[in-house]
């Protein structure tokens, strides 16, 4: 059995939402995503491989009126899990950045696992829908992830003119961008990357 497991829990119950998550960050890209709306399902699905961590979420909210609770709180949720399973951020590499291009998209992430949360969100709004989604909500997503989950988040759009394979490939350089930061460097020897010795 491995030692140490990173792993979280997060149950979520709102007039709004009821949002049951588990996390496990060393894991093997495995996912398990039901959230009513298909293009997150699609991207949460991506996100959990690129990065793998293997993760199951299971959602039901308000669709009837919007998906924005949904979303919002899905990114509430995923980021208080990661949070959960870093503990006190020990050892970690707490930086990483990716490009990714998705046909003619190409987007660059760069992320600093913190505690001081900031989004930077540059991603262009070509359609204002992906599938039954608006396109706008991308931003809640990662705006709720960012500050629940302690990030400095920067996500660029170089260029790109297909929403899909836009948002397709900010999933996937986030992914990147997390797997690189959170991955225990031996140097460190379980020591928080900080002249502070804390975060």
């Amino acid at each position: 059995m491995k030692k140490n497991l990173r792993i979280a829990e997060i149950n979520r119950k709102t007039a709004e939402t009821t949002i049951k998550l588990a996390l496990v960050l060393d894991g093997n890209g495995r996912s398990q995503i039901a959230t009513g709306i298909p293009f997150i399902d699609h991207m949460l699905t991506l996100f959990a491989r690129h990065s793998g961590c293997d993760l199951e979420i299971m959602a039901s909210g308000d669709l009837e009126v919007d998906f924005h609770h949904t979303v919002e709180d899905l990114g509430i949720c995923l980021g208080q899990a990661l949070s959960q399973a870093l503990g006190d951020m020990g050892g970690i590499a707490r930086y990483g950045e990716a490009q990714i291009p998705m046909d003619e998209a190409l987007c660059g992430v760069v992320v600093d696992i913190s505690k001081r949360p900031f989004l930077v969100f540059n991603l262009a709004l070509t359609a204002p829908k992906v599938g039954d989604l608006d396109s706008e909500l991308i931003e809640e997503f990662f705006r709720a992830f960012a500050v629940h989950g302690g990030l400095t988040l920067h996500i660029n759009l170089h260029y790109g003119k297909n929403q899909h394979h836009i948002f397709e490939a900010a999933f996937k350089a986030t992914a990147h961008a997390l797997h690189r930061a959170w991955t225990p460097l031996t140097e460190l020897q379980g020591q928080v990357l900080s002249t502070k010795g804390t975060l």
